[in-house]
This record gives C-alpha cells, sequence and structure tokens, in this order.
C-alpha cells in the first residue's frame, strides 16, 4: 500500500472523508466546521466537497447541537460532532451523560447510537484552565461510552474509522499540540482495532504506560534510561475503554514494575484505574509499587512556567522510572 506523510489533522480528516465516501449516513457538525474549515483544520474542504447537508455549522451551544446529533443517531445516521475543546462537553454534560451513554440500555437494546464525539483534549499552550482539563476519567466513569486518546497519526486514523463504524457513541480524544505532527501513514482505507493497546517498544527491565501526547515523553525518557543500560517497555493504551488489561499485565509479568503516566489528574485517574488492575493481576509479579506520574492536584496554571511545572514532563518520569527500579 501506497505510504505518504502527514499531519495529524490531516489524518483526521482523510478518516472522516473515507468515511463519509463509504457511508451515506455519516455527517460532521461542530462550531465552525465548515465556513472556517474547522477550528484545527481539521475539516478544511470538507464543506465544498459535501455540501451543507452533511459538514453543518452550529450555533454556540454544545447541550443544542449535542442533543441534536445524539437523537439523529438514535434514527440511523452517524454524526461525528467536533467540540472545539473536550472542555466545552460540559455545557453537554446532560446530553452525554443522561442520553448518549445510557440510550441503548434504557431502550432495552432497541436503539443504538452511533456516534463520534471528537475534538482536542487536554492542555494546550497556555490556555488555562477552563481549556485544559482532561476529560478521560470522567466519561471513562460512564458504562456505554468507548473512550480513545491515539498518540500519533497513524493510529489517529485508523481508530477514528473504526469508531466511525462503531454503533456505540465513543469519546474520541485529540490533543492540540499533536495537530501538527507528521508520520507515514497507508493512502488507503485501514482500520486499528478499538480495545488493543501496543508494545511501542520492547523492553526488559520495566513497563512504561501511557497515551496520547504524554506517550512521546515516555519514548524520551526510555532513549535516556537506555544510556544507563535500563531496557524500557513502552505501551500505547490507545484504548482506554474497554482497556487491553492483558497486553499490561503480560508486559507487568516479565519485567516486574511499572511506571504509569497520564496527562489527567492524579486522585481517581486513569492511572488509578490501571494501577489497581495490575495489582490485581500481577500482585505476586511486582517487585516493586507501581508509580504514577500526573498532573498536579490544581487547575492547570495560566503561567507558562507553572503549567510546566503543574504537567508531566520526561523529568518527572525518569524520576519515577527510578524509583520504581530501587
Amino acid at each position: 500500500m501506497e505510504m505518504i506523510e502527514v499531519e495529524m489533522r490531516e489524518a483526521l480528516k482523510m478518516a472522516i472523508d473515507e468515511e463519509m465516501t463509504r457511508d451515506e449516513n455519516v455527517l460532521v457538525m461542530g462550531e465552525e466546521v465548515a465556513e472556517y474549515n474547522g477550528a484545527y483544520k481539521v475539516t478544511k474542504g470538507m464543506l465544498d466537497k459535501w455540501g451543507p447537508e452533511r459538514i453543518l455549522d452550529t450555533p454556540i451551544s454544545e447541550n443544542g447541537f449535542a442533543g441534536l446529533a445524539i437523537g439523529a443517531a438514535a434514527t440511523g445516521l452517524r454524526p461525528i460532532v467536533e467540540f472545539m475543546s473536550f472542555n466545552f462537553s460540559f455545557v453537554a454534560a446532560d446530553q452525554l451523560i443522561s442520553n448518549a451513554c445510557k440510550m441503548h440500555y434504557m431502550s432495552g437494546g432497541r436503539f443504538h447510537i452511533p456516534i463520534v464525539f471528537r475534538g482536542p483534549n487536554g492542555a494546550a499552550a497556555q490556555v488555562s484552565c477552563q481549556h485544559s482539563h482532561c476529560v478521560e476519567a470522567l466519561y471513562g466513569n460512564l458504562p456505554g461510552f468507548i473512550v480513545i486518546a491515539p498518540s500519533n497519526p497513524y493510529d489517529a486514523k485508523g481508530l477514528l474509522k473504526s469508531a466511525i463504524r462503531s454503533n456505540d457513541p465513543v469519546i474520541f480524544l485529540e490533543n492540540e499540540l499533536d495537530y501538527g505532527m507528521k508520520m507515514q501513514i497507508p493512502k488507503g482505507d485501514y482500520t486499528v482495532p478499538i480495545g488493543q493497546a501496543k508494545v511501542v517498544k520492547e523492553g526488559a527491565d520495566i513497563t512504561l504506560v501511557s497515551y496520547s501526547r504524554m506517550l512521546g515523553f515516555c519514548l524520551e525518557a526510555a532513549k535516556e534510561m537506555q544510556k544507563e543500560n535500563i531496557s524500557v517497555e513502552v505501551i500505547d493504551i490507545r484504548t482506554i475503554k474497554p482497556l487491553d488489561i492483558a497486553t499490561i499485565a503480560s508486559s507487568v509479568r516479565k519485567t516486574n514494575r511499572c511506571v504509569l503516566v497520564e496527562e489527567g489528574h492524579l486522585f481517581a485517574g486513569i492511572s488509578a484505574e490501571i494501577g489497581f488492575q495490575i495489582q490485581s493481576h500481577c500482585f505476586d509479579d511486582l517487585d516493586a509499587p507501581v508509580v504514577r506520574v500526573c498532573q498536579k492536584e490544581t487547575p492547570l496554571p495560566y503561567s507558562k512556567v507553572l503549567e510546566a511545572e503543574t504537567l508531566p514532563n520526561t523529568k518527572r518520569i525518569l524520576n519515577a522510572l527510578r524509583e520504581a527500579l530501587t
């Protein structure tokens, strides 16, 4: 298959465009997705190609257009809803929490809600706490949602295509700072299965688990540890829910030590869940306590200096690896 180099935003656009070609029920809606070509240019040129019936600009009313899309999904369409920031999904909390993830259950299986909510999650550069919250732990707590957070363009395209084809509601989390990341990906159709983690780098001494933008810092830390003759196995979980605990557990049984990294907060976060599952499945295999590297327990500051101090980084990951190895 022919390979092409694309940015993350282009990979996402390819996934949407290919699925719109494949299925006439797929449509896109959100703020500025049409006339403005998308706030992050993921939908650039798509209004001209597909027209206003399938690329829909909405008012600044997340609760309104999220509810509209959920109703459309229940009656046969497959909407892709872009939130300009996943923090703005809080405005649509009633629709997402009370309807999107519960409708299939509450209707006794009569209604499917094949909908994708996508957009940037977590911190960008100095956008302050109202635009920087990580939502995966919040939506991961709600049965009925699939939660996906890719770390690279290849996975972003393949997982988004799988999400669009899913008959269940998907929370698809991107990162604004990753939209310009470039990578060679296949030009044609391919999918990445939902619920499968990936061993990005094999190692023997310690397991390092993460997802989304934090994976890049993990790979940097693993490279630094190699200089000390420490072999770090790096796992990208890719899909937060359903979680591929089998791949993580297999690695921990091999290395006997584990560090978990997420951009979200420490308390009640994704790492807390993964850590508990590791101790449930691998208690006798662990030679040291599982260590977590998370955002510190404060709303994200606007100050560039404080922002850098609050978020996980390579230095903090290296300290955690050394702690788990002692």
